[in-house]
């Protein structure tokens, strides 16, 4: 295959689906590098605002977002996460200073996912690509993964059969290339679920901090999103009864749940067609991980696509994924034990584990995204 640097490797056809962050990210990372990538999705725009489900951007994803110019945007929207706090039953398990991680960027901010999807399309937009909405990839088999063919729906109930060189599906944990490719989505769901809810404040409130309080069993998170809104994400179905506002509610503006699963495929791509993000691979929100990991997956499989050397994308990015997998797993399973002797046994020696020096930075190392491999096309120090 011809290598990035010839006409004919960037006039490849390259078709997208999914225009989420990571559809947009690997539209974005193409098109810097010379290429015209085509981006499809069946939703009719960008996720809502109050309706975003990933918040946090960790360090990993400012640095691989800086070449774009779309880092700088989001340290400027973002609220700044200063502090990240774990009590139990109300007194400090330890606390952590995002600040003091290695590199241009502390740990790990808060933006809605929503807004994170603005800003990309919005650099996407100076290279004169724009999703197509309401444009879908009609559900069926993939006869030849080298030469890929698929239909697309588009909003008026026409069909287009395209076939792209390269066909990336970022579609989402329902994705339609992967069952199109064949691949099965391997894993369990574990029997918790995850509740969130969205509040305003009318008054001022402290949003330089994220803070996990646990409780015998269970837990509540609170993660900020703007300078007036905190998510707060529990393992408690009556958790809002449990809440502490910093100030006087002014409204509630979003509420959800979910099962909580743990599936990756193998391997991440076959022939020309390669998944990234939750098409890829899905796992708790402990350690706001998701998002950021689909977006390092999507600029891994861009930098591979320019240099030629694409079919080397899931050897390199599987164990990226299985070690993120792992941690979100076991940081799942801390949090929502209910075994009073595993409980107490976590109560006695995680603080004193969480005050040595290395185990501190190994863990603030995981929530900046560090522990998994530095781009190779960035160079700058972490």
């Amino acid at each position: 295959m011809a290598g990035g640097g010839s006409g004919d490797a960037k006039s490849r056809s390259i078709l997208i689906a999914g225009a989420g962050p990571v559809g947009l990210t690997a539209a974005l990372e193409l098109a810097r590098r010379g290429f015209v990538p085509r981006i499809v999705d069946d939703g009719p725009g960008p996720t809502p605002i109050e309706e975003s489900r990933a918040l946090g951007v960790n360090a990993r994803t400012l640095t691989l977002l800086s070449p774009s110019g779309v880092a700088e945007r989001i340290v400027e929207a973002a609220q700044s996460i200063d502090r990240f706090r774990v009590r139990s039953n109300g007194r400090m398990f330890f606390e952590l200073d995002t600040k003091q991680v290695g590199g241009r960027f502390s740990a790990i901010r808060g933006l809605a996912q929503g807004h994170t999807e603005r800003l990309l399309m919005e650099a996407l937009s100076a290279y004169g690509i724009t999703p197509e909405w309401q444009t879908g990839i009609v559900a069926g088999a993939i006869a030849d993964v080298k030469r890929p063919e698929v239909a697309l729906r588009h909003p008026d109930g026409r069909t287009e059969t395209v076939r792209p060189n390269i066909l990336i599906g970022a579609d989402g944990a329902h994705s339609a290339v992967r069952k199109g490719m064949g691949a099965g989505f391997p894993g369990e769901a574990l029997e918790a679920y995850f509740y969130l809810v969205d509040f305003r404040y009318a008054g001022q409130i402290d949003t330089h901090f994220a803070e996990v309080s646990i409780f015998d069993p269970g837990m509540i998170g609170r993660l900020p999103i703007a300078a007036d809104v905190i998510r707060y994400i529990s393992t408690l179905e009556d958790f809002e009864s449990r809440i502490v506002h910093p100030a006087v509610v002014a409204e509630r503006t979003w509420a959800s749940h979910f099962r909580i699963h743990f599936r990756h495929v193998e391997p991440m791509a076959k022939g020309n067609v390669f998944l990234a993000g939750d098409a890829a691979h899905i796992h708790s929100p402990a350690g706001a991980r998701g998002m950021n990991l689909g977006i390092e997956d999507a600029c891994w499989l861009a930098w591979l696509i320019a240099e030629g050397r694409e079919q080397e994308y899931s050897g390199l990015r599987i164990p990226a994924v299985k070690q993120v997998l792992k941690q979100t797993y076991g940081l799942t399973r801390l949090i929502t034990m209910a075994n009073p002797l595993a409980i107490a046994a976590r109560n006695l020696f995680a603080p004193l584990l969480l005050r040595l020096g290395p185990v501190r930075r190994t863990l603030l190392r995981s929530v900046a995204g560090y522990d998994t491999p530095r781009p190779p096309w960035i160079d700058w120090a972490e």
